[in-house]
């Protein structure tokens, strides 16, 4: 699995038997490798919708094949297992162009979406039959071909007694919402906005380049509140619409970061503040999401984080704060939604400047004390939905998709015979 950041490559050994409802399956480790700086800065510059000659796209798409094998091959040294004891491969690819809800396009509404890093090369290097391409067999079918993920959520943590809401913090963040003992039917999921994407950026104009992300929020947490911008950002019309919705580099890509620095020195904001308040929009923006579209209808007990987000201490402290079953009225001084949307929460009298919320008692759990690890939730997904590929069998959720009914997901590139 690579993500919207394109910081590398995750990668997941599993285990898995038997078929839905009664399918096994069990994570047995987990690694990743960096992509080389070059060839980041290349994907992420075909990402931005810069024009690029369709030879170059050819070539990266061949390129990342290749890279995909290596780190196959790498994982597998690591793990200390032959190649030839893996029966399928299941890579996302990444992608550089997602159009879910369909626009006008030579005079139709079209909807699309790219993924790149080929199959059959992957598959002729490693020796290994490769799924890959999950994402258009569910817009095929009139879905928006994301979030994919919740199949694995709803595999992993439905819950008889218990309403959970499994949460991802890649580049984008996203929810797939379990009522207990729900059905596949009833889960839903949708990408709320920004997790890290916005975060990364800012870090990476700030330093001009020299780092890549901010470690354990040092720079966000060492900036002060700007709670007239986060205000701004929660303007943001993405989160007012209603799933299924899914977003990514093409609407909070560089297009977006120049506004966002243009409302920072509007408002003459440290680049601290800025990454802070970048921060702290993608929690408030999760918790909006929360209220908006989800606990008015259900009862959650526990959301699931999963991510490199989750290493965020200052996302994580937000929302905790928020949510925290221990705290029952929180004074956040950061910001609120815009006044023509929903409310965060219900307003508690003040007679502070501070906005007083009051929440729904929500705990928090990691991914890893449930048995997946937050750096490889996202890959151990895509070995399951490879998996199901394999035999035949649909893996997307038309509730969380909008799809018109189940699609089996990918292409299946065979190994040469051996």
């Amino acid at each position: 699995m690579s993500g919207t950041s394109a910081d590398g490559i995750d990668i997941a050994l599993t285990k898995i038997s038997g078929a839905p409802p009664n399918l096994n399956a069990k994570l047995l480790n987990h690694t990743s490798v960096d992509f080389p700086a070059q060839v980041r800065k290349e994907i992420l510059r075909i990402a931005e919708q810069t024009p690029v000659p369709v030879g170059d796209l050819s070539q990266m798409n061949f390129r990342l094949g290749e890279i995909y094998a290596d780190a196959a091959l790498t994982a597998c040294k690591r793990f200390r297992i032959a190649p030839k004891k893996i029966a399928i491969l299941g890579n996302h690819g990444q992608t550089i162009f997602h159009q879910g809800p369909p626009v006008r396009y030579l005079g139709r509404p079209t909807a699309s979406t790219l993924q790149i890093g080929d199959g059959s090369v992957i598959a002729a290097r490693t020796g290994i039959t490769t799924v890959s391409d999950f994402r258009p067999a569910d817009i095929a079918l009139g879905g928006q071909g994301a979030p994919l993920v919740p199949y694995a959520d709803y595999l992993l943590y439905r819950h008889p007694n218990l309403g959970r809401v499994s949460l991802n913090l890649g580049g984008i963040a996203n929810i797939t919402v379990l009522p207990a003992a729900c059905k596949p039917s009833q889960v839903f999921a949708f990408d709320t906005g920004p997790a890290n994407i916005l975060i990364d950026a800012l870090i990476q104009h700030f330093t001009r380049g020299r780092q890549r992300f901010d470690k354990d929020a040092k720079l966000a947490q060492s900036g002060r509140a700007a709670p007239a911008l986060v205000d701004e950002l929660m303007h943001d019309p993405y989160l007012t619409q209603k799933p299924p919705k899914s977003t990514g580099r093409e609407y909070y890509g560089n297009a977006y970061v120049k506004n966002l620095l243009a409302a920072g020195r509007h408002q003459h904001v440290r680049p601290a503040d800025l990454v802070r308040a970048a921060t702290v929009f993608t929690a408030l923006s999760i918790i909006d999401a929360l209220n908006r579209f989800v606990l008015p209808n259900h009862k959650i007990d526990q959301l699931i984080v999963s991510g490199g987000g989750a290493q965020n201490p200052l996302i994580m402290a937000q929302l905790e704060a928020a949510l925290s079953p221990h705290v029952g009225a929180q004074l956040h001084p950061e910001g609120s939604a815009r006044r023509n949307a929903a409310p965060l929460a219900r307003k508690a009298p003040t007679s502070s400047k501070l906005k007083a919320f009051s929440f729904a008692q929500i705990e928090i759990i990691p991914s890893d004390d449930l048995g997946v690890p937050t750096a490889a939730k996202e890959a151990f997904a895509f070995a399951l939905m490879a998996y199901e590929t394999f035999h035949q069998r649909p893996s997307n959720l038309p509730s969380a998709t909008g799809a018109r009914g189940p699609a089996i997901l990918g292409k299946i590139s065979y190994a040469p015979p051996r």
